[in-house]
């Protein structure tokens, strides 16, 4: 006898939720809280419930497609972001497409070809740096568009994001905390809006501990593992260098302790290092990396939660930004000076 196709109101027995829950968290998944959605989610896995996804594209007319923009595939923080917009599209029926916009391929009409309403439901953007003005330029024809982790200052598209100035200051105090009084700091690339809030937070907390904030111990950097060695190199010649850096990514810091490895220095003995991210290598890398978390997953997750529900028409179409709270996780990249 042929095994019984689940249903809605099997997802709800195990997840132990009505059928309308269920319903809402597919259709509507910003509308009910995280707790309760990854509940159904789990409970879709479990039984292998499937929406028949082809009829109800033919029935609204719709592509069944997000699109999402990453800078850099190659990334690693790119990881959990995608999966926790995989966890929220697939059971509401969507596919995911991922364009990577840094490919020597992708220019600019490579690029929009995706962003055309008749190729996708939907746009999640993580890169920040896309001109507003080709956006602006194609808005008639833009599907809905939630912007996550990086945004476009001035404009006026929703986002999901942490606080990436609190996170900045959180490792400032770390390291302050722990007897440094001389920090530097590893920047991304100037034009990046992560770059500008994270540097912003670096000084605020310099300025509020009483630090001082000396121009040559802040080192220019594009978020990877090769501009955190070279940075590490600059700091080897200094003349007085700060016994603290704050790298403003993970990469960056995973960079920056290598190379200077290379060359006979210890961290935290000669240098503590604090990244920014808590990619999965910082807590298997020599030393551990000291780093400030960000919940990737939750935010790709609710990025997605938002962009389904702007979809199906529920969510405000006014301008809104969810921020998600950052926290330190202490290993052993950063100690007292000596």
């Amino acid at each position: 006898m042929d095994k019984k196709t689940p249903n809605i109101q099997d997802v709800a027995r195990v997840a132990g939720v009505s059928s309308a829950t269920v319903s809402r968290a597919i259709s509507n998944p910003s509308m009910v809280s995280d707790a309760t959605r990854e509940a159904v989610f789990e409970a879709i896995a479990k039984t292998g419930y499937h929406i028949n996804i082809m009829a109800r594209n033919l029935r609204r007319q719709r592509t069944g497609a997000i699109v999402v923009l990453v800078p850099n595939l190659g990334n690693p923080f790119f990881s959990l972001i995608l999966a926790g917009i995989e966890q929220v599209a697939a059971p509401a029926g969507f596919s995911v497409l991922i364009v990577d916009t840094r490919q020597p391929h992708a220019d600019e009409n490579q690029i929009f070809t995706y962003l055309h309403n008749t190729r996708a439901d939907g746009l999640i953007i993580l890169d920040g740096t896309l001109p507003q003005d080709l956006l602006e330029r194609r808005a008639a024809v833009l599907p809905p568009v939630v912007f996550a982790c990086e945004w476009i200052e001035g404009s006026d598209f929703s986002r999901v994001v942490i606080d990436n100035s609190a996170g900045a200051a959180i490792a400032v105090r770390h390291l302050h905390e722990l007897g440094h009084r001389h920090i530097g700091h590893v920047m991304g690339p100037m034009a990046n809006v992560l770059t500008k809030t994270r540097l912003h937070g670096t000084r605020a907390a310099l300025e509020e501990l009483g630090l001082p904030f000396v121009p040559e111990w802040f080192l220019t950097g594009d978020f990877s593992l090769q501009s955190g060695a070279e940075a590490a190199r600059r700091w080897l010649a200094l003349e007085k260098r700060p016994t603290g850096v704050f790298c403003a990514s993970d990469q960056m810091a995973c960079g920056f302790i290598s190379e200077l490895s290379k060359v006979g220095f210890s961290v935290p003995r000669d240098v503590s290092v604090v990244g920014f991210d808590d990619i999965e290598i910082g807590r298997h890398f020599i030393p551990a990396l000291t780093t400030i978390h960000q919940p990737r997953r939750k935010i790709g997750a609710k990025a997605a939660a938002m962009l389904i529900d702007r979809i199906n028409g529920e969510g405000s179409v006014a301008v809104s930004e969810e921020k998600f709270a950052v926290r330190l996780v202490m290993r052993q990249s950063a100690a007292p000076p000596l």
